[in-house]
């Protein structure tokens, strides 16, 4: 589920915090990191509660229509097609992402059920809606593509989401964009009974040497702070060193970190990654500025042999 883009970015703020606290407590930081990481896939099974918690609120009110003592030709035979949606009765009866929820004890909908009476509404408002509604039947591609479009355009981007995110964690809100589209990659990809109950639960990171770069480059770029800054010192020229942007001296000492640390990964990964990272980030120049760093800083290495790349294609 992790790509070591988002670990690189989780390990950028780990080390932006301690920048800003002036302590060095790096056994705390390691634990915030893991934690932080941790956290961005209870946000991911909270979104996907967020669709199971809708369902159930529309199933909740068809059946109360249905009941009601003067009940319409419409209440008593309504449209049941979104409530019976394939793509949500998938995620409503799987048991696994249930027990994954439960055991979180992620239960922020039953608490806050305004929310999702808030999106609810603006979904049945719709334009979306409404077309989806014209008729009565759907196939499960017509199903998945209405699903992923209410995603897009009336979730991710609401407002009242983007604030109880932000009040509830606080690293969620950095994380909400990635784990939208981790979502939205699984919705787009999903096929109709051709998956397990587990699909929808993938792996925090790919392997054990994922989990372990994030604390390795943590703790690699902060023990060796002072030979990373040197690097960086006396190739800006045109900058004095207390005014190159935090986040950027941080994101050139941890691509210097990587070019003499990790010898697998090769040197090109490593500064398309931190450019990338930067113009996220950073300032709408950083990506330039930080190009230009670490070219000097590579050709360097390269005439002092420091680089110690190991397999094919490593610089």
């Amino acid at each position: 589920m992790l790509t070591r883009r988002h670990i690189r970015v989780k390990v950028m703020q780990s080390l932006y915090a301690l920048a800003q606290s002036n302590q060095i407590n790096l056994e705390k930081e390691e634990r915030f990191l893991l934690t932080s990481m941790d956290n961005m896939y209870s946000l991911y099974l909270t979104l996907i509660n967020l669709m199971v918690e809708i369902q159930k609120m529309a199933a909740s009110q068809l059946d109360m229509s249905q009941k009601k003592y003067l009940a319409t030709a419409e209440d008593k035979n309504p449209n049941k097609k979104f409530v019976y949606n394939e793509v949500l009765t998938m995620l409503v009866n799987n048991e696994l992402l249930q027990d994954a929820i439960e055991e979180r004890k992620l239960n922020n909908w039953y608490l806050d059920d305004e929310y999702v009476k808030i999106i609810y509404k603006d979904i049945l408002n719709s334009e979306l809606y409404k077309d989806y509604m014209k008729e009565k039947v759907s196939t499960f591609k017509e199903d998945k593509q209405f699903i992923i479009d209410v995603y897009k355009e009336i979730i991710a981007p609401n407002e009242k989401l983007y604030e109880y995110i932000e009040d509830h964690k606080l690293t969620w809100i950095d994380d909400l964009p990635a784990v939208n589209t981790i979502f939205l990659k699984f919705l787009r990809k999903l096929k109709n009974n051709e998956h397990p109950q587990s699909y929808f639960l993938p792996r925090l990171f790919k392997d054990e040497d994922d989990k372990n770069f994030g604390v390795d480059l943590l703790k690699k770029t902060v023990l060796n702070d002072e030979k990373l800054q040197e690097q960086i010192n006396g190739k800006t020229p045109n900058w004095d060193t207390d005014r190159i942007a935090d986040v950027d001296n941080i994101l050139l000492k941890m691509a210097i970190c990587e070019f003499l640390k990790f010898p697998s990964i090769p040197v090109k990964v490593s500064i398309n990654e931190y450019l990338e990272v930067a113009k996220e980030y950073s300032t709408p120049k950083s990506s330039i500025f930080i190009n230009g760093i670490l070219d000097k800083v590579v050709k360097d290495f390269e005439q002092s042999k420091q680089l110690n790349k190991v397999g094919r294609g490593l610089l």
